[in-house]
Protein backbone atom coordinates (compact mmCIF):
# COMPACT_ATOMS: atom_id res chain seq x y z
CA UNK A 1 0.00 0.00 0.00
CA UNK A 2 0.88 3.53 -0.62
CA UNK A 3 1.85 5.95 2.69
CA UNK A 4 -0.58 8.24 2.99
CA UNK A 5 -0.45 11.65 4.38
CA UNK A 6 -2.08 12.71 7.25
CA UNK A 7 -5.39 14.69 7.26
CA UNK A 8 -5.63 18.10 8.88
CA UNK A 9 -7.18 17.89 12.11
CA UNK A 10 -11.10 18.63 12.26
CA UNK A 11 -13.19 20.41 15.06
CA UNK A 12 -15.37 18.00 17.16
CA UNK A 13 -18.83 16.96 16.73
CA UNK A 14 -20.30 15.12 18.66
CA UNK A 15 -23.59 13.17 18.79
CA UNK A 16 -24.19 12.56 15.31
CA UNK A 17 -27.20 10.20 14.48
CA UNK A 18 -26.49 9.14 10.76
CA UNK A 19 -28.73 7.88 8.73
CA UNK A 20 -27.78 5.24 5.88
CA UNK A 21 -28.84 3.68 2.77
CA UNK A 22 -27.34 0.59 1.39
CA UNK A 23 -25.28 -0.53 4.27
CA UNK A 24 -25.10 -3.92 3.29
CA UNK A 25 -24.03 -3.04 -0.23
CA UNK A 26 -20.58 -2.86 -1.88
CA UNK A 27 -20.00 0.02 -0.22
CA UNK A 28 -22.03 -0.11 2.47
CA UNK A 29 -20.20 -2.35 4.81
CA UNK A 30 -16.89 -0.59 4.08
CA UNK A 31 -18.90 2.94 5.07
CA UNK A 32 -20.80 1.58 8.21
CA UNK A 33 -17.47 0.30 9.69
CA UNK A 34 -15.44 3.53 9.08
CA UNK A 35 -18.36 5.64 10.78
CA UNK A 36 -18.60 2.92 13.43
CA UNK A 37 -14.88 3.76 13.81
CA UNK A 38 -15.37 7.81 13.80
CA UNK A 39 -15.67 9.49 17.19
CA UNK A 40 -17.93 12.08 15.85
CA UNK A 41 -20.62 9.96 15.10
CA UNK A 42 -22.53 8.46 17.97
CA UNK A 43 -25.89 6.75 16.54
CA UNK A 44 -25.49 4.94 13.22
CA UNK A 45 -29.42 3.69 11.43
CA UNK A 46 -29.62 2.06 8.51
CA UNK A 47 -31.64 0.27 6.09
CA UNK A 48 -31.87 -1.78 3.45
CA UNK A 49 -34.33 -4.92 2.06
CA UNK A 50 -32.01 -7.85 2.70
CA UNK A 51 -32.13 -9.60 6.52
CA UNK A 52 -29.14 -8.31 7.76
CA UNK A 53 -27.51 -8.78 11.47
CA UNK A 54 -25.14 -5.34 12.54
CA UNK A 55 -23.92 -8.00 15.70
CA UNK A 56 -22.11 -10.33 12.87
CA UNK A 57 -19.86 -7.40 12.22
CA UNK A 58 -19.11 -6.25 15.52
CA UNK A 59 -21.07 -3.28 14.88
CA UNK A 60 -21.72 -1.59 18.19
CA UNK A 61 -23.35 2.03 17.44
CA UNK A 62 -25.46 0.67 14.48
CA UNK A 63 -29.47 -0.19 14.08
CA UNK A 64 -30.82 -1.69 11.10
CA UNK A 65 -34.30 -1.53 9.46
CA UNK A 66 -35.62 -3.50 7.11
CA UNK A 67 -37.40 -1.12 4.16
CA UNK A 68 -37.20 -0.58 0.49
CA UNK A 69 -36.54 3.26 -0.93
CA UNK A 70 -39.48 2.80 -2.62
CA UNK A 71 -41.28 3.43 0.14
CA UNK A 72 -41.77 6.70 1.45
CA UNK A 73 -42.80 6.13 4.46
CA UNK A 74 -40.40 3.99 5.38
CA UNK A 75 -37.65 6.59 4.27
CA UNK A 76 -39.69 9.34 6.20
CA UNK A 77 -38.93 7.31 9.23
CA UNK A 78 -35.36 6.49 8.58
CA UNK A 79 -34.15 9.66 8.15
CA UNK A 80 -36.54 11.61 10.89
CA UNK A 81 -33.82 11.73 13.47
CA UNK A 82 -30.76 11.97 11.80
CA UNK A 83 -28.32 15.00 12.02
CA UNK A 84 -26.57 13.66 8.74
CA UNK A 85 -28.07 10.98 5.89
CA UNK A 86 -25.89 8.99 3.67
CA UNK A 87 -27.94 7.55 0.53
CA UNK A 88 -25.83 4.79 -0.99
CA UNK A 89 -29.00 1.99 -2.23
CA UNK A 90 -28.16 1.66 -5.49
CA UNK A 91 -28.57 -1.23 -8.23
CA UNK A 92 -25.22 -1.48 -10.51
CA UNK A 93 -26.27 -4.68 -12.34
CA UNK A 94 -29.46 -5.24 -13.45
CA UNK A 95 -32.28 -4.54 -16.09
CA UNK A 96 -32.23 -1.51 -17.58
CA UNK A 97 -35.90 -0.81 -16.01
CA UNK A 98 -35.79 -2.19 -12.74
CA UNK A 99 -32.36 -0.01 -12.30
CA UNK A 100 -34.32 3.04 -13.13
CA UNK A 101 -37.41 2.43 -10.97
CA UNK A 102 -35.02 1.79 -7.73
CA UNK A 103 -31.80 3.86 -8.76
CA UNK A 104 -34.23 7.24 -9.57
CA UNK A 105 -37.17 6.92 -8.20
CA UNK A 106 -35.81 5.34 -4.75
CA UNK A 107 -33.22 8.12 -4.78
CA UNK A 108 -35.68 10.53 -5.48
CA UNK A 109 -37.48 9.53 -2.63
CA UNK A 110 -34.52 9.59 -0.19
CA UNK A 111 -33.60 13.26 -1.63
CA UNK A 112 -37.21 14.55 -0.99
CA UNK A 113 -37.34 12.86 2.60
CA UNK A 114 -34.19 14.66 3.82
CA UNK A 115 -35.32 17.91 2.76
CA UNK A 116 -38.58 17.79 4.24
CA UNK A 117 -37.33 16.01 7.56
CA UNK A 118 -36.95 19.27 10.45
CA UNK A 119 -33.65 17.28 11.93
CA UNK A 120 -31.00 16.41 9.43
CA UNK A 121 -28.41 19.14 8.08
CA UNK A 122 -25.85 17.26 6.07
CA UNK A 123 -26.82 15.24 2.95
CA UNK A 124 -23.72 12.81 1.40
CA UNK A 125 -24.82 11.47 -1.73
CA UNK A 126 -22.56 8.70 -3.59
CA UNK A 127 -22.63 9.08 -7.25
CA UNK A 128 -19.76 7.68 -9.87
CA UNK A 129 -17.61 9.00 -12.58
CA UNK A 130 -20.25 7.45 -14.76
CA UNK A 131 -22.09 10.63 -14.16
CA UNK A 132 -19.70 12.37 -16.38
CA UNK A 133 -20.85 10.35 -19.42
CA UNK A 134 -18.66 8.19 -21.76
CA UNK A 135 -17.70 10.95 -24.49
CA UNK A 136 -15.16 11.64 -26.79
CA UNK A 137 -14.64 15.48 -25.70
CA UNK A 138 -14.71 15.16 -22.02
CA UNK A 139 -11.36 16.62 -20.84
CA UNK A 140 -8.99 14.71 -19.74
CA UNK A 141 -8.66 14.24 -16.56
CA UNK A 142 -12.58 15.10 -15.31
CA UNK A 143 -12.44 17.78 -12.58
CA UNK A 144 -15.99 18.46 -10.23
CA UNK A 145 -17.43 21.46 -12.87
CA UNK A 146 -17.41 19.06 -15.72
CA UNK A 147 -20.62 18.89 -17.03
CA UNK A 148 -22.86 15.85 -16.15
CA UNK A 149 -23.94 14.63 -19.53
CA UNK A 150 -24.30 11.05 -19.09
CA UNK A 151 -24.35 8.50 -21.91
CA UNK A 152 -27.66 7.59 -22.94
CA UNK A 153 -26.03 3.76 -24.09
CA UNK A 154 -25.18 2.85 -20.93
CA UNK A 155 -28.29 2.51 -18.54
CA UNK A 156 -26.18 3.09 -15.17
CA UNK A 157 -24.12 6.23 -16.90
CA UNK A 158 -27.27 7.74 -18.03
CA UNK A 159 -29.19 7.09 -14.21
CA UNK A 160 -26.76 8.76 -12.17
CA UNK A 161 -26.33 11.68 -14.12
CA UNK A 162 -30.65 11.53 -13.60
CA UNK A 163 -30.05 11.03 -10.13
CA UNK A 164 -27.47 14.41 -9.61
CA UNK A 165 -30.02 16.93 -11.72
CA UNK A 166 -32.79 15.22 -8.99
CA UNK A 167 -30.89 16.59 -6.13
CA UNK A 168 -30.15 19.84 -7.62
CA UNK A 169 -33.78 20.10 -8.40
CA UNK A 170 -34.83 18.78 -4.90
CA UNK A 171 -32.06 20.67 -2.47
CA UNK A 172 -32.53 24.07 -4.40
CA UNK A 173 -33.08 26.78 -2.28
CA UNK A 174 -33.17 24.14 0.95
CA UNK A 175 -30.72 24.61 3.92
CA UNK A 176 -29.12 21.45 3.79
CA UNK A 177 -24.82 20.58 3.47
CA UNK A 178 -24.97 18.36 0.34
CA UNK A 179 -22.09 16.68 -0.46
CA UNK A 180 -21.22 14.49 -3.41
CA UNK A 181 -19.11 11.90 -3.83
CA UNK A 182 -17.86 10.54 -7.91
CA UNK A 183 -15.76 7.51 -7.03
CA UNK A 184 -14.50 5.51 -10.25
CA UNK A 185 -14.72 1.77 -10.40
CA UNK A 186 -15.09 0.77 -7.16
CA UNK A 187 -13.15 -3.22 -5.90
CA UNK A 188 -11.75 -4.67 -3.41
CA UNK A 189 -12.87 -8.04 -1.72
CA UNK A 190 -15.95 -6.59 -0.58
CA UNK A 191 -16.73 -5.27 -4.03
CA UNK A 192 -16.91 -7.43 -6.68
CA UNK A 193 -18.98 -5.47 -9.33
CA UNK A 194 -16.26 -5.15 -11.77
CA UNK A 195 -15.50 -8.86 -11.76
CA UNK A 196 -19.00 -9.88 -11.62
CA UNK A 197 -19.85 -7.41 -15.25
CA UNK A 198 -17.15 -9.61 -17.14
CA UNK A 199 -19.21 -12.17 -19.87
CA UNK A 200 -17.26 -15.09 -18.48
CA UNK A 201 -17.58 -14.64 -14.90
CA UNK A 202 -20.58 -16.74 -14.54
CA UNK A 203 -19.87 -19.55 -16.34
CA UNK A 204 -19.24 -22.80 -14.00
CA UNK A 205 -15.98 -24.41 -13.86
CA UNK A 206 -14.66 -21.90 -16.68
CA UNK A 207 -11.76 -20.51 -13.54
CA UNK A 208 -10.62 -24.16 -12.24
CA UNK A 209 -10.24 -25.10 -16.26
CA UNK A 210 -8.78 -21.89 -17.53
CA UNK A 211 -6.03 -22.51 -14.41
CA UNK A 212 -5.12 -25.99 -16.22
CA UNK A 213 -5.67 -24.66 -19.90
CA UNK A 214 -4.58 -21.13 -20.39
CA UNK A 215 -5.40 -21.17 -23.59
CA UNK A 216 -9.03 -21.67 -22.83
CA UNK A 217 -9.20 -18.21 -21.45
CA UNK A 218 -11.74 -15.80 -22.90
CA UNK A 219 -9.95 -13.29 -25.38
CA UNK A 220 -11.04 -9.01 -23.80
CA UNK A 221 -10.13 -6.24 -26.00
CA UNK A 222 -8.02 -3.71 -24.84
CA UNK A 223 -8.17 -0.46 -27.12
CA UNK A 224 -5.21 1.20 -24.83
CA UNK A 225 -8.10 3.24 -22.71
CA UNK A 226 -6.67 3.86 -19.43
CA UNK A 227 -8.67 2.98 -16.21
CA UNK A 228 -8.81 4.59 -12.58
CA UNK A 229 -9.77 2.05 -9.61
CA UNK A 230 -10.82 3.22 -5.87
CA UNK A 231 -10.54 0.66 -2.96
CA UNK A 232 -13.73 0.82 -1.45
CA UNK A 233 -12.42 1.02 1.97
CA UNK A 234 -10.97 4.37 0.40
CA UNK A 235 -14.68 5.58 -0.52
CA UNK A 236 -15.31 4.51 3.26
CA UNK A 237 -13.32 7.03 4.41
CA UNK A 238 -14.74 9.88 2.49
CA UNK A 239 -17.91 9.17 2.97
CA UNK A 240 -16.94 9.08 6.76
CA UNK A 241 -15.08 12.71 6.22
CA UNK A 242 -18.34 13.96 3.70
CA UNK A 243 -20.31 13.12 6.83
CA UNK A 244 -18.00 14.54 9.56
CA UNK A 245 -15.85 17.29 8.19
CA UNK A 246 -15.68 21.04 8.22
CA UNK A 247 -15.14 21.11 4.71
CA UNK A 248 -17.36 22.81 2.25
CA UNK A 249 -19.85 21.01 0.40
CA UNK A 250 -20.16 20.14 -2.92
CA UNK A 251 -18.25 17.77 -5.13
CA UNK A 252 -15.85 15.34 -4.93
CA UNK A 253 -13.82 12.96 -7.25
CA UNK A 254 -12.61 10.05 -5.74
CA UNK A 255 -9.86 7.75 -7.46
CA UNK A 256 -7.07 5.62 -6.29
CA UNK A 257 -3.19 6.87 -7.54
CA UNK A 258 -2.20 5.57 -10.59
CA UNK A 259 -4.07 3.98 -13.71
CA UNK A 260 -4.02 0.40 -14.68
CA UNK A 261 -4.63 -0.65 -18.74
CA UNK A 262 -7.64 -2.82 -20.04
CA UNK A 263 -4.87 -5.98 -20.45
CA UNK A 264 -3.81 -5.53 -16.59
CA UNK A 265 -7.22 -5.96 -15.68
CA UNK A 266 -8.11 -8.57 -18.10
CA UNK A 267 -4.99 -10.69 -16.99
CA UNK A 268 -6.04 -10.03 -12.89
CA UNK A 269 -9.76 -11.35 -13.58
CA UNK A 270 -8.70 -14.59 -15.66
CA UNK A 271 -8.93 -13.65 -19.18
CA UNK A 272 -6.23 -12.86 -22.34
CA UNK A 273 -5.73 -9.53 -23.18
CA UNK A 274 -5.96 -8.35 -27.12
CA UNK A 275 -5.14 -5.43 -28.03
CA UNK A 276 -6.99 -3.95 -30.38
CA UNK A 277 -7.33 -0.42 -32.24
CA UNK A 278 -8.91 2.77 -30.33
CA UNK A 279 -11.64 2.79 -33.30
CA UNK A 280 -12.12 -0.88 -32.91
CA UNK A 281 -14.17 -0.21 -29.60
CA UNK A 282 -15.70 2.75 -30.78
CA UNK A 283 -17.30 0.80 -33.65
CA UNK A 284 -18.56 -2.09 -31.34
CA UNK A 285 -19.97 0.23 -28.84
CA UNK A 286 -22.33 1.52 -31.65
CA UNK A 287 -22.99 -1.81 -32.66
CA UNK A 288 -24.10 -3.18 -28.80
CA UNK A 289 -26.07 0.11 -28.42
CA UNK A 290 -28.10 -0.78 -31.70
CA UNK A 291 -28.56 -4.78 -30.99
CA UNK A 292 -32.40 -5.78 -29.73
CA UNK A 293 -32.69 -7.39 -26.37
CA UNK A 294 -29.30 -6.80 -25.19
CA UNK A 295 -28.32 -8.09 -21.75
CA UNK A 296 -27.98 -4.96 -19.60
CA UNK A 297 -24.70 -6.37 -18.12
CA UNK A 298 -23.05 -6.02 -21.88
CA UNK A 299 -23.76 -2.25 -21.56
CA UNK A 300 -20.68 -1.79 -19.31
CA UNK A 301 -18.88 -2.72 -22.72
CA UNK A 302 -18.99 0.80 -23.67
CA UNK A 303 -17.22 2.26 -20.56
CA UNK A 304 -13.98 1.07 -22.07
CA UNK A 305 -14.26 3.09 -25.51
CA UNK A 306 -12.99 6.78 -24.28
CA UNK A 307 -11.07 8.13 -21.35
CA UNK A 308 -13.24 8.63 -17.77
CA UNK A 309 -9.34 9.57 -16.15
CA UNK A 310 -10.65 12.37 -12.75
CA UNK A 311 -8.78 14.34 -11.21
CA UNK A 312 -8.70 14.41 -7.24
CA UNK A 313 -6.99 17.01 -6.35
CA UNK A 314 -9.79 18.87 -4.47
CA UNK A 315 -10.88 15.72 -2.56
CA UNK A 316 -7.25 15.81 -1.31
CA UNK A 317 -6.74 19.75 -0.80
CA UNK A 318 -10.38 20.59 0.55
CA UNK A 319 -12.29 17.37 1.54
CA UNK A 320 -8.77 16.12 3.35
CA UNK A 321 -9.12 12.73 1.74
CA UNK A 322 -6.11 10.76 0.88
CA UNK A 323 -6.52 7.13 -0.53
CA UNK A 324 -4.62 4.10 0.91
CA UNK A 325 -4.71 1.85 -1.99
CA UNK A 326 -3.48 2.49 -5.96
CA UNK A 327 -5.40 1.52 -8.35
CA UNK A 328 -2.70 -1.45 -9.23
CA UNK A 329 -3.07 -2.65 -5.25
CA UNK A 330 -7.09 -2.33 -5.50
CA UNK A 331 -6.89 -4.65 -9.09
CA UNK A 332 -4.40 -6.94 -7.00
CA UNK A 333 -7.13 -7.21 -3.87
CA UNK A 334 -9.99 -8.09 -5.80
CA UNK A 335 -8.29 -10.93 -7.77
CA UNK A 336 -6.72 -12.07 -4.56
CA UNK A 337 -10.22 -12.39 -3.26
CA UNK A 338 -11.70 -14.39 -6.61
Amino acid sequence: MSVSSSKPEKPKRSGLTVAVTGPTGDIGISAVDALERDPDVDRIVGMARRPFDPGAHGWTKTTYHRGDILDRDAVDALVADADVVVHLAFIVLGTREESRRVNVAGTRNVFEATVAAQRPRRLVYTSSVAAYGYHSDNKVPLTEDTPLRGSAEHYYSEQKAACEAVLAEVTEGSSLEVFVLRPCIVAGPKATALADAMPWSHVPGLRSATAAVPLLKPLFPDPGTPMQLVHHDDVAAAIALAATTPAPPGAYNLAGDGQVSLSEVAVALGARPLRVPAVTAAIASFAIAHLPFLPSSAEWLHAARNSVVMDISRARSVLGWTPRYTAAETLQALASAL
